[in-house]
């Protein structure tokens, strides 16, 4: 089953665990659950989701339950009216604020405006030696994307030299490796926190928050963050 978030007459949101897919795509033919089908058994509806949200991603993800909520609803993505904040765990110690200005390829090459803004939340350091390094440094970061270009916070911070952990392929390999062999997490460290928007009915401003997974959570103990 899956956590729901929120839920009325129109909408609902769930807590979609890392490594589910939203819906069947001909990419990922070895996938044999998806969150549409899962909640539309869980709730006895019929449900369209509203936006992407990446496989390896965890969080908010939202769901309409008629389809005039669900065009009202991805309206509101597309025009960017809708407030997006994500969670990730990158290697390295990040600046305290900052703005990605970089555009993103599409599949056909023409290039995209992107820009993402971040602002770093906690920063870490193990006494795990890694490369030419006596330790390692990592930073709890919270992300804006102010555009929703495909794959946008993945390719972002591997930009900047800060790649989110467990990301394939846009990652460091060899931090993944690490991970996966001293502690066996191969999970990607991005959630998708909070949404804020307008209800397609009732005008009011809708906020939502969702709680990292399990994985993330684990993560967050191991390299010892203190969460503010």
């Amino acid at each position: 089953m899956l956590e729901i978030i929120y839920r009325d007459e129109h909408i609902v949101a769930v807590n979609k665990p890392h490594g589910l897919l939203v819906h069947q795509s001909p990419i990922a033919r070895d996938a044999e659950e998806f969150a549409l089908q899962i909640l539309r058994d869980q709730i006895g509806q019929t449900v369209w989701p509203c936006h992407r949200l990446d496989r390896k991603t965890g969080g908010l993800l939202l769901f309409a339950l008629d389809k005039e909520t669900e065009i009202n609803l991805q309206t509101q993505f597309q025009n960017g009216l809708v407030q997006k904040k994500y969670l990730a765990i990158v290697r390295g110690h990040t600046m305290e604020r900052m703005t990605i200005d970089y555009p993103i390829a599409k599949d056909d090459g023409k290039l995209q405006d992107a820009v993402t803004h971040f602002r770093t939340l906690s920063l870490t350091e193990i006494d795990l030696p890694f490369g030419k390094h006596a330790t390692s440094r990592y930073a709890l970061i919270e992300a804006i994307p102010e555009t929703g270009r495909m794959h946008q916070l993945r390719r972002h911070f591997a930009h900047i030299l800060h790649p989110i952990i467990g990301d394939r392929p846009h990652g460091c390999n060899k931090q993944n490796k690490l991970f996966k062999e001293k502690w066996q997490m191969d999970t990607m460290m991005l959630h998708a926190s909070e949404l804020s928007f307008e209800h397609p009915f009732t005008k009011k401003k809708i906020h939502l928050q969702a709680i990292p997974q399990s994985e993330f959570s684990r993560t967050l103990q191991l390299l010892k963050f203190e969460i503010p």
